[in-house]
């Protein structure tokens, strides 16, 4: 006999609220929920001292790969913080269209210069491997810093991880009475901040949602049970998988 899943009523993402149309909107609409956000962690600045001691010289790269917003925000923060020309000979490797666009903010937009992937870092690889000269530089949190990324470490890219910025847990004590059928999760760190905020957490009832392979692994090595999780055929995107599981727990039983 299928074990009955608790009716699903309440859920909060641990990240901010979508700008503009959002799944999460059709799906509080569509199931009758209450959706909540809230940023589990939040980006912190490091100061020029504290990049000086990673002992890195930004200007012996000609090519720099960007994976966020927050990596590019706080690389040109940098620049300005070192007093630093970027060259023009630079060239940007963007794993999507959109944080390539983001540019726009920075820079000159020159097509010839700005290379971008599908999503994904492992979907630019093939594109930086036809600059097999080229000398990456890769701004990324503290966090990514001290991840090892094989498909990275594998291709025989020359590259240098340089830490642009921390990422800190955020302040949930303001949460410890509420209580939601679904707690969402996209990232380890996302993770890290739950237990850091309540280290006697409990699951009991409540439902884990991941994404990500990593962040599975991090809810498991937490003791977490993994209820939903994405991205999976079925479900490529966190708002599928939990239309999907909100549809299977709170359809109507005889």
């Amino acid at each position: 006999m299928k074990q009955q899943i608790n009716k699903v009523k309440s859920i909060l993402i641990s990240q901010p609220k979508p700008e503009g149309r959002s799944p999460y909107a059709n799906l509080e609409k569509k199931h009758k929920l209450k959706i909540d956000f809230r940023q589990f962690m939040h980006v912190e600045e490091i100061t020029a001292k504290e990049f000086r001691e990673q002992r890195i010289s930004i200007l012996n790269h000609d090519a720099v790969i960007f994976t966020s917003k927050n990596a590019m925000d706080h690389y040109f923060g940098m620049m300005e913080k070192l007093r630093l020309r970027i060259p023009d000979y630079t060239k940007y490797f963007c794993v999507s269209v959109a944080i390539a666009h983001y540019l726009q903010n920075f820079i000159t937009y020159r097509k010839r210069k700005i290379f971008t992937g599908e999503q994904t870092l492992a979907s630019l690889i093939p594109i930086m491997q036809k600059h097999k000269d080229a000398k990456f530089l890769y701004p990324c949190s503290d966090v990514l810093k001290n991840q090892l990324n094989k498909s990275l470490e594998d291709s025989g890219i020359t590259y240098t991880k340089a830490q642009m910025y921390k990422v800190a847990c955020s302040d949930l004590s303001d949460l410890s009475e509420v209580k939601y059928d679904i707690l969402v999760f996209f990232s380890p760190t996302g993770i890290r901040s739950l237990f850091e905020n309540f280290p006697n957490f409990k699951q009991y009832e409540t439902r884990i949602a991941v994404f990500g392979s990593t962040t599975i692994k991090s809810a498991e090595d937490n003791g977490l049970r993994v209820d939903i999780s994405a991205p999976n055929k079925k479900a490529p995107s966190m708002s599928m998988a939990l239309d999907q599981y909100v549809k299977e727990a709170n359809k109507r039983r005889r």
